[in-house]
């Protein structure tokens, strides 16, 4: 790239985009894709709900449905995503419990009529029912059984689904397992010992869900069913404790109504925890109709822009605007820290969640995230705490799982590479000589890498996968986060080549990557795998360069904002976040021209 002017106008219109998204506190919300399957479940919970009120958003909810059903008859988790049987089902249940209620035969309000008006309903749920069918079969117990082996054992999501379709009397009760409710009257510290079917974020569905089962369809002989009897009082005391002041269980509108309609037919509308379920739920509802699938990603978000800026401002670029914004935006997330062991998952201090709004807990990605972008500011108690609260989560393995420190083997409880990675970049920059701990731990998470790298020489992430790639993996970004944790650790040994080569040998025609090899390029894989060759500039400069101009063409045509869906929300929920290609794309040519910039 012998004339750097393109790269650095690039990277000055990305740094204006990016200090252009802030909100007016300084830090940076983000903005997640409406999701059919949060959409779905909060139109159920509304209609079982029944309040006149709910009227209006229930009915703009099946109104959004039925414009964002795909051509085949199903939905996917975002409007970019293909059909799937577990969003297709709920949606389904949503149109029926709305018919049921006599929220489908209204009339959409004017507030909130779409520039095309929908199909309508019954032809939405004829469509979806054909779809459905053709994965599912005909029956009943074909339907069950396609759920039960979607999840296998996990019962985290199966189970809900299923009693929202025994809700909506698309299944009896009796074909809906059951969930030990009564466990949550257990001590937190027994959990793992327990070996529940679901993982630790799961709770309130554990326990809203167990009892609208145990309602409807009672197991077990009258002395199991009679201890059971004798829990409700604690476990709904437990659930009401777990509720966060503004009512969204983890912020996330699909469990929040879950808990909802499993609540309503076992304890009414006005119980105290469905009431602040469905203020949470009528707050959340978007000008359109629909539903994210979680209120925002904000610590997230904000922790990735200011390493952008920070890469920028190391390569040349930034100005007084830069200045502060990085100020501002780092006294905002110091302020997120966790002062008290958290009600939810039981996490000490320390921790930072993804989100400033009271319903998210704090995780070891998050935390690491915040760790890095306080090092270079003077809040060395936050930076000790975060710290702190990542060597007490890492695992007996020596990875580092999301939430909580061997609660079980479910995935979303083990240790991950992706979250691994980010906690050994945040260990370093804390202690770049670091005290015995530390040292333990890190030599400790790069054995954990050494074992769970893959024989081609990638490593799979947890919380991001790829729509079209094998397994719905996302070895490009796992891989790309990994290597910049082992240059930063200044580790070049056969595991960070192993990895140069995979990224290097799955790279596509048009200079981009996509998730996996031979799968289409997006500005947010391209981008990861541009920071992580940007680490060993010698050894891939042809790859470096060909994906910076990939970088840059998309930034020339505009489409370098189109957000694809590659992240992983909670139970394989997919996702896209706007912030994420144009944060990513200016850490990513800030990094290439601090490289070009030193030859």
């Amino acid at each position: 790239m012998n004339d750097l002017r393109p790269l650095h106008d690039c990277l000055a219109l990305c740094r204006r985009e990016l200090l252009s998204r802030r909100g007016p506190e300084g830090y940076w919300e983000g903005h997640l894709t409406s999701s059919a399957l949060s959409t779905a479940t909060a139109v159920c919970a509304l209609s079982l709900a029944a309040h006149p009120q709910d009227r209006e958003p229930a009915l703009a909810g099946l109104c959004w449905l039925a414009r964002t059903q795909n051509d085949d008859g199903g939905w996917g988790d975002t409007e970019d995503s293909p059909s799937n049987l577990a969003t297709s089902l709920l949606a389904l249940c949503a149109l029926r419990l709305g018919t049921d209620a006599g929220i489908a035969a209204g009339e959409l309000p004017s507030s909130r009529s779409p520039n095309d008006p929908p199909p309508p309903l019954d032809e939405s749920v004829s469509r979806a029912r054909t779809y459905i069918s053709s994965l599912a079969g005909e029956t009943e117990a074909d339907l069950v059984a396609a759920i039960r082996a979607a999840y296998g054992a996990d019962r985290t999501f199966a189970v809900p689904i299923l009693t929202t379709c025994a809700l909506a009397g698309l299944v009896k009760w009796s074909h809906v397992p059951p969930l030990p409710f009564e466990l949550a009257a257990f001590p937190r510290g027994l959990y793992s010992a327990l070996q529940l079917r679901v993982v630790s974020y799961a709770l309130p569905a554990l326990i809203a869900v167990g009892l609208a089962i145990d309602h409807h369809s009672p197991r077990g002989n009258r002395l199991q069913r009679h201890l059971r009897r004798t829990v409700i009082p604690t476990v709904r005391s437990k659930l009401l404790s777990l509720q966060p002041d503004n009512g969204g269980f983890l912020e996330a509108p699909p469990l929040t109504a879950f808990v909802a309609m499993s609540l309503v037919p076992v304890f009414g509308p006005e119980d105290p925890v469905v009431v602040k379920c469905l203020e949470f739920l009528r707050s959340a509802i978007r000008e359109d109709g629909s539903w994210p699938i979680d209120s925002n990603l904000s610590v997230w978000v904000t922790t990735g822009a200011l390493g952008a800026l920070r890469a920028a401002r190391a390569s040349g670029h930034s100005d007084g605007e830069d200045a502060g914004a990085l100020e501002a935006a780092v006294k905002w997330t110091a302020h997120r820290q966790t002062t008290q062991v958290h009600a939810f998952t039981g996490a000490a201090a320390g921790g930072f969640p993804w989100s400033h709004l009271p319903g998210a807990v704090p995780d070891a990605d998050d935390t690491a995230g915040a760790v890095l972008a306080l090092c270079d500011g003077e809040h060395a108690p936050a930076v000790t705490g975060g710290v702190t609260w990542l060597l007490n989560l890492q695992n007996p393995d020596g990875g580092f799982p999301t939430f909580c420190r061997g609660w079980g083997k479910l995935p979303f409880d083990q240790s991950c590479a992706d979250i691994t990675a980010h906690a050994l970049r945040a260990l370093h920059a804390a202690w770049p000589v670091p005290e015995p701990r530390v040292r333990r731990a890190i030599s400790r998470a790069l054995r954990y890498l050494a074992r769970v790298q893959r024989p081609d020489g990638a490593w799979r992430p947890l919380w991001f996968g790829n729509q079209y790639a094998p397994e719905k993996a996302n070895p490009v970004l796992g891989t790309a986060r990994v290597l910049v944790a082992l240059s930063r650790l200044d580790r070049e040994g056969d595991m960070a080549r192993r990895g140069l080569d995979y990224l290097a040998g799955v790279q596509n025609p048009d200079g981009g990557w996509g998730g996996a090899a031979q799968v289409p390029s997006t500005v947010e894989e391209t981008a990861l795998a541009v920071c992580a060759l940007s680490c060993r500039p010698e050894q891939m400069s042809r790859h470096l360069q060909s994906g910076a101009e990939y970088l840059m063409a998309r930034v020339h045509d505009g489409t370098w904002t189109q957000a694809a869906p590659i992240g992983l929300y909670f139970s394989q929920l997919w996702y896209a976040e706007a912030l994420y290609p144009i944060v990513w794309t200016t850490e990513a040519l800030a990094r290439v021209a601090a490289v070009l910039g030193q030859q």
